[in-house]
């Protein structure tokens, strides 16, 4: 019985390791064609990755998350208001428990943010600022959601709008009685106006799908049977940093005509407590956006971050919005291109875009 065990615990693990081993496959996906969205950290993410390399993307979808660089608000340079701080209070829910309301000072000040933004391009933190007003930006909030509160994913879009994004490249839609979650059409997902894991909740729209429509344009209908290749890849090839918490594995869709013909890019990030590591495949799979893609020749990259308790201090398996790869210290440089996580995730576009390398006979 134990020889049986013993071979059939080998062939599992075997199994799994090839399958970690798997690399991300170079599809020479179309270079001018990529978009990112996200939830709640992935919220923030996506903003932070669509303002710092503005130059190679065409839109984001920000569901739940405030403008780029929020933990960063601090118009009036107090030493002791830390980025972890601001992105805990200011980010969130800055008039939490509060009887009397919350004035307009307590959400982030989009125009800091703004000014803070191009002062960072022109030193070449981020991509110049000017590469953003002809890119479409998907913007949601839920009227019931107590961790992100409208008042501040109102500051995301004054923040496009401020840097000359157009009011018809902007949708935004904060009339839902959504809690702190993803949306779709899906009556097995929780119901609309809760907030409870794993976030994903069924609001009557195809969230993916209208992201995914507003950036590239008129979509044809989402697959009903899908066609394409959903590949579990090595991430850790793309990141060398112990501090970025993300995990060993990330995920890749590939719809069937993608591996013959050039097909956009867009990389769906995960909010905190979503990842593979604690709901296994539920974001990547019960989201939406792989019934979208397949029939839109679109290539939807999932990268992944995991929990980790003290180094980096990241015990919800969030992105990093406020520098904890950097273990909260200065210099922060979670808003910019060399953040450790958006390296990672451009070099994991970068594959998809690249030529696949064709074996030569001798």
């Amino acid at each position: 019985m134990s020889v049986l065990f013993s071979a059939l615990f080998s062939t599992i693990y075997s199994h799994y390791a090839l399958a970690a081993k798997t690399e991300l496959p170079a599809l020479n996906a179309h270079p001018d064609a990529t978009s990112i969205s996200g939830l709640s950290s992935g919220a923030f993410m996506a903003a932070q990755f669509h303002v710092a390399y503005s130059e190679e993307l065409v839109g984001a979808g920000i569901v739940a998350g405030g403008p780029w660089n929020c933990a960063g608000n601090n118009p009036f340079s107090n030493p002791f208001i830390t980025p972890i701080l601001t992105a805990t209070t200011t980010c969130m829910n800055p008039c939490k428990g509060s009887i009397v309301g919350c004035p307009s000072m307590m959400y982030p000040n989009s125009g800091f943010l703004v000014d803070l933004a191009k002062q960072t391009a022109r030193i070449g933190k981020i991509d110049p600022v000017d590469n953003l007003k002809d890119d479409k930006v998907y913007i949601f909030s839920g009227a019931s959601d107590e961790t992100v509160v409208t008042g501040v994913v109102d500051t995301t879009a004054e923040f496009y709008q401020k840097l000359g994004v157009g009011d018809d490249q902007i949708l935004y839609n904060n009339r839902v009685d959504a809690g702190h979650a993803f949306i779709t059409t899906d009556q097995n997902d929780t119901p609309c106006s809760k907030t409870q894991s794993p976030y994903i909740n069924d609001c009557d729209i195809p969230q993916a799908q209208r992201i995914l429509k507003h950036i590239y344009g008129a979509q044809k209908p989402a697959a009903k049977t899908l066609t394409g290749e959903l590949i579990e890849f090595d991430q850790s090839a793309f990141f060398n940093d112990p501090l970025t918490s993300m995990n060993e594995t990330a995920f890749v869709y590939v719809p069937e005509n993608c591996q013959t013909e050039q097909c956009k890019v867009h990389v769906a990030v995960h909010g905190c407590e979503q990842g593979v590591s604690v709901i296994g495949t539920t974001y990547v799979k019960e989201t939406g956006y792989l019934e979208a893609a397949d029939t839109n020749s679109t290539i939807v990259l999932f990268p992944q971050v995991k929990q980790s308790s003290l180094n980096p201090m990241n015990p919800k398996g969030c992105w990093d919005f406020w520098g904890y790869s950097t273990n909260n210290l200065p210099p922060y440089n979670y808003y910019s291109k060399e953040a450790p996580q958006m390296v990672a995730i451009n070099k994991m576009i970068a594959r998809l875009t690249s030529q696949p390398v064709k074996l030569t006979q001798n």
